[in-house]
């Protein structure tokens, strides 16, 4: 009798068990230690208070667990696109190790966080004050920490009950909506004064926010086709 291979699922992967649980445990930890910090985070960015930047206005130690709260983004960021190119090209996690797969996809968006930070630290430079480039990059890291949370429980349907591939997608695009609606609500509120304005705004938004998210797509694509070609 030929010995019939079992097909991978990363729901009886113990690895990325132990990543979730990992995760469940730094969230709890971190929330523990920043609570209140977080909800006056999440308040002010509602709100539209005038702050000094995250980096002066929180200590060493809170910062230090944010970037955590950073790297867990990042983690189910890259679980979530595992997921995605597991159901869409079985072909490549058989020959690919999964884990190199997840950690490139985590990496790749750890890189993509630094790029965006990178670049909005250089505008605010060349075309902003001190003063409203840091509390643009303070909005723009709160989304990123509450991304963190909001993805858990997702991820964890994403991995444990075999979400369809359409209703993946249209969860997932969900959250790139909303964290980008997030993101033209702060560009209203630092940078809109007239309608010609707007229009300029509108403009960046797109260069800025939506081209980028096709590039980072594309770029995945063309490492699946090379780790492909390589290994």
């Amino acid at each position: 009798m030929m010995n019939i291979p079992i097909p991978y699922t990363p729901k009886a992967d113990d690895g990325i068990a132990i990543i979730l649980l990992c995760c469940f445990f730094l969230s709890a930890f971190v929330l523990a230690k920043t609570k209140k910090f977080l909800w006056q985070q999440g308040n002010n960015f509602i709100l539209h208070k005038d702050r000094t930047s995250i980096f002066s206005s929180s200590t060493a130690t809170d910062v230090h667990y944010l970037l955590l709260l950073v790297l867990q983004t990042c983690i189910l960021s890259g679980i979530c696109f595992f997921n995605y190119f597991d159901n869409d090209n079985p072909l490549l996690v058989q020959q690919i190790h999964p884990y190199l797969l997840l950690g490139t996809y985590t990496g790749v968006c750890l890189v993509y966080i630094i790029l965006k930070w990178l670049m909005y630290s250089f505008l605010g430079w060349v075309f902003l004050d001190r003063g409203v480039t840091d509390m643009w990059l303070e909005s723009y890291s709160t989304i990123i920490y509450y991304l963190g949370f909001a993805l858990f429980p997702f991820v964890l349907f994403l991995v444990y009950f075999d979400l369809n591939t359409d209703i993946m997608v249209i969860i997932g695009l969900g959250f790139i909506i909303l964290a980008k609606l997030l993101i033209f609500y702060k560009w209203l509120k630092f940078f809109f004064n007239n309608i010609y304005g707007l229009l300029l705004l509108i403009l960046y938004f797109c260069a800025l926010e939506i081209i980028p998210c096709f590039i980072y797509y594309q770029v995945l694509i063309k490492i699946n086709s090379l780790l492909l070609l390589k290994i």
